[in-house]
């Protein structure tokens, strides 16, 4: 099996790393780079892997994982550029970074692959977006994708919807989290502890959104079927349509979409 350096062992960094052990990867095959010399120490210890220096690393490696900050990128392309064989496959999870920036700053002809991930890739439940770069073929393609299966769920699109994936499934979560807040803080406002209005509001959200996967459902109809006419749920929806929360929720997301193209054009 060839070898993969994961740059960066932050949080999404660190949580590939557990996501490819817990799928079966042998630890033998994995690599970190991690400026923090205690995170780095701490990550040795508790998975046994290798923490080498980025140069190393990339002389190491077959598949190169880039998980730092965006604005760190450029430094680290310039470390690593060097130390690139032909046939060294590039995969970068920095939000914003195109193929083409990374493309720039590589070797002619390096196979990059960027992605989209989210934050419940913690949990084993994230979703992620691969697009190829100009040299990639459909085996790096797949390559991409067996890696962030270990942590979640992964679709295949072309990079020009990644600032639309950013919106929606990078920044999902905190939409959700969001909605979870003030549902719990009306809870406690109608009198429910904090703690049951929060077990009422997280086993909601689960067992909806079980419903949604598993039942195949539009949510419209599932919606419907606890809308009874003249209802308790009618008299909140009317509430809701009345603030305009859907137009608010469209307006919300097409603006971080837009900021996604911003940090991509180096806005």
């Amino acid at each position: 099996m060839s070898t993969l350096a994961i740059f960066g062992a932050g949080v999404m960094g660190s949580t590939l790393l557990s996501g490819l052990i817990r799928a079966g990867r042998p630890v033998e095959d994995l690599l970190i780079t991690e400026r923090d010399p205690e995170r780095a120490k701490a990550l040795a210890e508790q998975y046994s892997v290798r923490v080498l220096g980025n140069a190393e690393a990339a002389e190491a490696a077959d598949t190169l994982v880039l998980v730092v900050k965006p604005q760190d990128m450029g430094a680290l392309l310039e470390e690593v550029a060097p130390h690139l064989s032909p046939g060294n496959l590039v995969v970068s999870l920095a939000a914003g970074i195109t193929t083409g920036f990374l493309e720039q700053r590589l070797p002619d002809g390096t196979p990059v692959v960027r992605v989209m991930a989210n934050t419940p890739a913690l949990v084993d439940q994230g979703m992620a977006a691969v697009s190829p770069g100009r040299h990639c073929d459909d085996r790096h393609l797949a390559e991409a994708e067996e890696l962030l299966r270990s942590c979640g769920k992964v679709v295949r699109l072309a990079e020009r919807h990644l600032d639309a994936v950013t919106a929606i499934s990078g920044s999902g979560p905190a939409y959700i989290f969001y909605v979870v807040e003030a549902m719990i803080e009306a809870g406690v406002l109608l009198g429910v502890p904090r703690a049951t209005s929060t077990e009422l509001v997280v086993q909601t959200l689960y067992g909806s959104a079980t419903m949604l996967k598993e039942t195949g459902q539009h949510p419209t109809v599932l919606r419907e079927q606890v809308s009874s006419p003249g209802g308790t749920t009618m008299s909140a929806l009317r509430q809701l349509d009345d603030h305009k929360v859907r137009a608010a929720f469209l307006t919300a997301i097409e603006a971080a979409a837009r900021r996604s193209h911003e940090l991509a054009s180096g806005q």
